[in-house]
């Protein structure tokens, strides 16, 4: 085994350094849209200026939801260790602008380099930290190796791993596997993920919750929402966090419903499509706000009188949720797993979900059988369903009291899990 894993993280390599020209190139074209991915590009490939961080913590949080999550770590690790020093790793440009606000004096933020064996270890000689911490899902087998060979242990926080993830691993098992032995410690959301990650070669795997669940929701933001709700005259629904499919069948099923009806407040999960939805909406013949246009954060004239509010900024989902009088959760109506609940459920939110939550099947399972959320069949359903919600006062009043019932009652991991990094170092 391992000569076989030897061979295949040569060959793994090899073709990751061929390719480095190609990453170069996909980095600057995406540039365009999100001007971060030309920023700081030779880290990378292993290439830092900064002063290096020994002893510190590394917390890898690769896009947007990642990082959110690593707040609440972030914050009762420094509960913890007061004097403790934060390095800080994403993949994205929306994971690295968010992680920017967690970061204090004596911190440091930088992009993980491309999993080639020099580029990762240049990456651990460069910033020496003294324990690393990989959030969610993000195991890479040369970044392991290249941990284990500079002492570095690294743990797997708010660990998952979905029956479909486990089954397209197990094509790779020969360089996964070893990857996933080579973890200190995996800290996982719940005993299926667990049973999962064991049976992906995991070795000490313990169960401690979910750190979404220990991210308050901004209040300010909550109070804008709010306003938003006051301003519009008519009930929101919010189709939150919606990937590409999903959008012109929404429409399409919302234009269908006679009038009066709700307005329809509408998030893209990705930054990049902004534009692409705009354009969606004035095909569908709806009346179109975008929310980056509003004046003083306040919904003006134009955008009261609008068919569709689209949602084009980052880092305001509890302004969104907390507008709404009901959420369609985005993702989850093709088959794409659907997106994180939690955070709906700390707004008080009620969610409806399509048939697809796989990757967030315990949190969907436990929000149903708590009543903070229903599921549906289809997005033509789901229309019905909300609109029908945003009728009846007394049901949604109860489920947005369910939901946050639901926040509560499973928050501690941040506690949990920050034991378990502290006790590492």
């Amino acid at each position: 085994m391992d000569v076989k894993a030897g061979l295949a993280r040569f060959v793994y390599g090899s073709l990751l350094r061929a390719l480095s020209p190609v990453y170069a190139l996909r980095l600057w074209w995406r540039g365009r849209a999100e001007p971060p991915y030309r920023q700081a590009i030779g880290e990378r490939f292993g290439r830092y200026a900064g002063t290096a961080l020994p002893g510190a913590v590394w917390i890898h949080a690769v896009s947007l939801g990642e990082t959110r999550a690593a707040q609440a770590l972030v914050d009762a690790l420094r509960a913890e260790q007061p004097s403790l020093r934060l390095l800080l790793t994403h993949g994205t440009a929306t994971g690295r602008e968010a992680g920017a606000a967690l970061l204090r004096a004596g911190d440091a933020q930088t992009w993980l380099p491309y999993d080639t064996p020099g580029a990762t270890r240049r990456f651990l000689a460069h910033w020496r930290p003294a324990a690393g911490v990989l959030m969610e899902t993000e195991v890479w087998p040369n970044l392991m190796r290249s941990a284990a060979a500079a002492g570095v242990p690294v743990l797997l926080a708010n660990a998952r791993l979905s029956e479909k993830s486990l089954r397209r691993g197990a094509r790779f098992a020969v360089l996964l596997r070893p990857a996933f032995a080579a973890l200190s410690r995996v800290l996982a959301q719940t005993e299926a993920d667990a049973a999962r990650l064991r049976d992906a070669g995991a070795g000490r795997v313990d169960v401690m919750g979910n750190l979404k669940f220990d991210v308050d929701p901004d209040a300010a933001l909550c109070r804008l929402g709010e306003l938003w709700a006051k301003a519009s005259g008519r009930p929101l629904v919010l189709a939150a966090s919606t990937r590409e499919g999903e959008e012109a069948a929404l429409l399409a099923a919302w234009q269908a419903r006679p009038a009066p009806r709700p307005r329809l407040l509408l998030v893209p999960r990705h930054p990049q499509r902004f534009d692409e939805v705009a354009a969606l909406v004035e095909r569908s013949g709806a009346s179109l706000s975008r929310r980056s246009a509003w004046f003083d954060d306040q919904p003006g004239e134009v955008a009261q009188a609008a068919d569709v509010w689209l949602g084009d900024t980052l880092r305001e989902m509890p302004a969104y949720y907390a507008a709404a009088r009901v959420a369609l959760l985005g993702g989850s109506f093709e088959p794409l797993g659907g997106q994180n609940l939690i955070e709906a459920a700390a707004c008080g939110c009620p969610v409806l979900m399509g048939p697809h939550t796989f990757n967030f099947a315990d949190a969907a399972q436990r929000a149903l059988a708590a009543g903070a959320a229903e599921r549906v069949a289809d997005i033509e359903a789901g229309v019905l369903r909300a609109i029908a919600l945003t009728a009846d006062e007394p049901l949604r009043a109860r489920m947005a009291q369910a939901a946050l019932a639901f926040s509560a009652a499973h928050r501690g991991a941040a506690q949990r899990m920050a034991a378990a990094v502290v006790a590492t170092l």
